[in-house]
């Protein structure tokens, strides 16, 4: 996935909206500092990403990462250096994924690991790369323990996390739906169990009997129709999906064919049109509820918003193959927007050091994929940069939000 670059001119990537990626004036200022990874000419980052396995699905999501640092490395670079982005497969298998990055940190010596993806392969590389001080930034994974700057300072997540998503998820049953009878599909591992935690934690006390069936498969099951055979038969007229994209594609199909109509809610994750509805068939996807935080490729609300204009026209030149119905494709364009940022901040010292310093002070970053009035902040005792979302509803063609920002603050 490590592929040499393209030329372009810099006029040409200024005209897309990059001005936050190449580096100011008075970048060299200072005198040069450089960890493992960094130099004159280079910036090395590593990721591991699930090309192959139950969540290839995802794979898009580092296709796209090379393809907008290649883009990056034609307009100059950051600060005049080019990001050399080192993509590797582990199948979303936790110890091929400590076997990728062991290669990354200790051969590649990469200055930092970016959207290494998954619970369950950034759980098993946790403790490794804050042992080793290597920044282990924007994980594309929402699990709670991703905000834990005191016990693993050389770790922050990206996406929201899981277990505020769960709450929000139950608040809203609370208020709309008090009656409930809730069953739950999740994946058995730490993503999953995070989630359902959200939800059973703020369900508690007299709440807790709203749930009457909860069921979970493994990432190596073919299907999970006898688990929604099983919720089916509970008696649930309310469905919490929490799953990656190919199961939530089967859930959402085999719910509808069985006849079971509940009220039906899909994590985040698991909500993509391209890679979960369309395979699961858009006319059995009407209803679905999820909660968003950045705008749809497929709202035509956005189709003359020049952030949408922009994306779209990156995804025309340098990433053909992707899909642009497919939501993992601009979410990855945003994390790697904010990849950028961070290392503009870092102007010319390119210790690890100071990546992780710049990541944990992040104010006021205003990504314009984002919805409307969100911004990103961290701080060295917030290490979560994503705490605002909005509930949304499938109509057939797109996901319509409604209501207002909810905190997801999960401090």
């Amino acid at each position: 996935m490590n592929q040499k670059p393209l030329r372009i001119s810099r006029r040409t990537a200024l005209g897309a909206g990059l001005a936050l990626s190449l580096g100011g004036g008075n970048a060299f200022a200072q005198a040069a500092k450089y960890g493992p990874g960094a130099s004159a000419t280079e910036i090395k980052l590593g990721q591991t990403m699930p090309y192959s396995g139950p969540a290839s699905a995802y794979g898009t999501i580092g296709k796209l990462h090379q393809a907008y640092f290649k883009m990056i490395n034609e307009a100059g670079g950051i600060n005049g250096r080019k990001i050399n982005l080192i993509s590797l497969d582990d199948g979303y298998s936790p110890p091929k994924a400590v076997e990728q990055v062991r290669r990354l940190v200790e051969q590649d010596e990469v200055l930092a690991l970016f959207q290494t993806l998954g619970t369950p392969s950034n759980s098993a590389i946790h403790k490794y790369v804050n042992g080793k001080k290597v920044p282990h930034l924007l994980l594309a994974t929402g699990a709670t323990k991703w905000g834990d700057p005191k016990n693993y300072p050389w770790t922050m997540g990206f996406n929201p996390s899981y277990a505020a998503e769960g709450a929000i998820y139950a608040r809203y049953l609370l208020k709309t739906k008090p009656n409930a009878k809730i069953g739950i599909l999740y994946q058995n591992d730490d993503y999953g169990k995070d989630l359902l935690k959200g939800v059973e934690d703020t369900l508690s006390g007299p709440n807790a009997k709203m749930i009457v069936s909860k069921v979970s498969y493994e990432v190596t099951d073919p299907t999970v129709d006898s688990q929604i055979l099983t919720l089916q038969g509970s008696g649930a007229d309310t469905f919490i999906n929490i799953t990656t994209p190919k199961f939530a594609a089967q859930a959402v199909r085999k719910a509808w064919d069985s006849g079971w109509k509940p009220l039906h809610i899909v994590n985040n994750v698991g909500a993509s049109v391209g890679s979960v509805l369309v395979p699961a068939g858009l006319d059995k996807s009407v209803g679905l509820l999820t909660m968003q935080y950045y705008k749809d490729p497929n709202d035509p609300q956005w189709k003359d918003d020049p952030a949408m204009l922009e994306w779209r026209g990156f995804m025309g030149r340098y990433y053909k193959e992707g899909d642009p119905k497919d939501a993992s494709n601009l979410y990855a364009y945003i994390t790697a927007q904010l990849m950028v940022q961070i290392l503009k901040q870092c102007g010319n010292d390119l210790s690890r050091e100071n990546v992780m310093k710049q990541a944990a002070n992040l104010k006021n970053i205003k990504l314009p994929l984002l919805l409307p009035g969100m911004s990103i902040n961290t701080s060295p005792g917030d290490y979560f940069p994503i705490e605002q979302g909005q509930l949304a509803r499938f109509t057939g063609t797109l996901w319509q939000g409604f209501g207002e920002l909810i905190s997801t603050d999960a401090r």
